[in-house]
């Protein structure tokens, strides 16, 4: 009988992942240079590093703008505290021409720089909170704002990716990549 201690996750390799995860794992190399490493501590399990790039997708293809994006992303990380993807959604921010103040305001609790979008991060934060049990209240205020049915169901797709990635990270602890350390980041 195989125990398993306390120690963090294992980050794969191409080399040292499950055989399932190995074209995961190459497709990641082939996006960004590099094997993200939480990417390398999904790939022990097949299916999870498959839904969370499949995941992704859908959402980085929503109905969502790269400002949107970035403050539903951004408001599950902070909310959940996650070490890496703070810092990483803030370099994907840059690399998206999302402006700084936005970034800024979501790192730091502030309130953001255009009503709708401060709508959009509060409803976010509700369905966070309370585990999908939004008031309708706070969606006639997300519609008011000028977003659709369609956004608030996809602000549901952007929470199963992040669940999937912040989940991971604190039971990994996975170690921030080098191009994301200048953004490190943690819970005043």
């Amino acid at each position: 009988m195989s125990t398993q201690t306390s120690e963090t996750l294992k980050i794969h390799t191409i080399e040292t992942a499950p055989e399932e995860s190995k074209a995961l794992l190459e497709n990641s190399q082939k996006a960004y240079g590099y094997i993200p490493n939480l990417h390398g501590a999904l790939a022990e399990a097949p299916g999870l590093l498959k839904a969370y790039q499949s995941i992704h997708e859908l959402f980085v293809n929503s109905s969502f703008n790269n400002d949107e994006l970035t403050v539903v992303w951004q408001t599950i990380n902070v909310e959940h505290e996650c070490h890496y993807c703070v810092p990483a959604h803030t370099a994907i921010a840059k690399s998206m021409k999302v402006d700084d103040e936005i970034t800024e305001a979501l790192r730091n609790g502030t309130t953001l720089p255009t009503e709708k979008l401060q709508v959009l991060h509060e409803t976010t934060l509700e369905i966070v909170r309370n585990r999908g049990n939004i008031g309708k209240e706070q969606i006639n205020t997300f519609y008011n704002a000028g977003f659709t049915q369609r956004q608030l169901l996809e602000i549901i797709l952007g929470l199963s990716q992040k669940v999937i990635s912040n989940y991971t990270n604190h039971i990994a602890e996975t170690p921030v990549d080098k191009p994301f350390q200048k953004f490190e980041w943690s819970k005043n």
